[in-house]
């Protein structure tokens, strides 16, 4: 593990990161604590995974870009999938492996889903002793997987731009999430027409310009928080223009709003088995 050199969302792909990906053929089921900027570098498994924040917030980068997540949400992520990890605030990372002969959901790209508190309770449950093999924990598994199906995805993404110009306007707003410029104004700073770089938002990423920047202050929002910053000065530091707005935005996201985002990762500890 090491630790990052920036604050900015890591969307670069992970396999020209690192021209040595680790292969781990088998998904490990653990939980494990990382501190604030903590990393797990680039690798792959041949089964499916699933990553929880207990507490804090992980952020997963694949080819495709970072996926992040709070506590009422986890992270999907398919069998083959060069993907890499990253903390924000403590983390209590819960990971569960799954057979790659064992999609409960169907899906070969990864996904953010929701958690709601069984479902979280159980991946603390699953994770927190993963030397056990009794039927009772086949049969928590069972429920686990059956919780899963039910569970709606979220579109929780930063995608990683392709395109040159796509790229130095995605990077401008990284920089500073409270920047208030237009699409127009961005494209006159880097030379490239609005109408351009409209139509790359929707043709790379599925989405417009606004729909993509809201995404990247919620990147940036839950980072602050993470960092135990007031909700006050987190809204104005990503963008909105009011803490009311910041915190609507918030809870159409994540379930919760920030305060209540801030006390459950301040206070909820989970028991954690550390594995190297």
């Amino acid at each position: 593990m090491r630790h990052p050199d920036t604050c900015d969302p890591d969307t670069r792909d992970p396999d020209t990161r690192d021209p040595d990906i680790r292969h781990t053929p088998v998904a490990p089921t653990r939980a494990q604590r990382l501190d604030a900027g903590q990393r797990i570098d680039a690798h792959r498994h041949d089964e499916h995974q699933i990553v929880h924040a207990g507490s804090g917030v992980v952020a997963v980068t694949t080819e495709a870009g970072t996926w992040f997540a709070p506590g009422t949400r986890a992270i999907w992520i398919p069998a083959g999938t060069v993907h890499s990890h990253r903390a924000h605030g403590r983390l209590d990372l819960h990971l569960i492996g799954l057979p790659a002969d064992a999609n409960p959901l169907g899906l070969d790209s990864p996904a953010v889903l929701a958690v709601g508190p069984l479902l979280r309770e159980l991946i603390v449950a699953y994770t927190l002793d993963p030397r056990d093999t009794s039927p009772e924990r086949g049969r928590l598994l069972a429920v686990l997987c059956d919780r899963l199906r039910a569970s709606p995805q979220q579109p929780l993404l930063l995608p990683t731009p392709r395109d040159p110009r796509l790229a130095e306007v995605c990077a401008l707003v990284h920089a500073d999430p409270a920047d208030t410029r237009t699409l127009a104004a961005l494209g006159a700073a880097t030379g490239t027409a609005e109408r351009t770089l409209s139509r790359l938002f929707r043709r790379e990423f599925g989405m417009t310009f606004p729909q993509w920047r809201t995404q990247s202050r919620l990147y940036h929002a839950l980072r602050m928080l993470a960092d135990d910053l007031p909700v006050t000065t987190v809204a104005h530091r990503c963008g909105w223009s009011s803490a009311s707005a910041f915190i609507e935005v918030f809870r159409r996201a994540f379930g919760c709003t920030p305060g209540t985002h801030n006390r459950r990762a301040g206070t909820v500890r989970h028991p954690v088995l550390t594995v190297e």
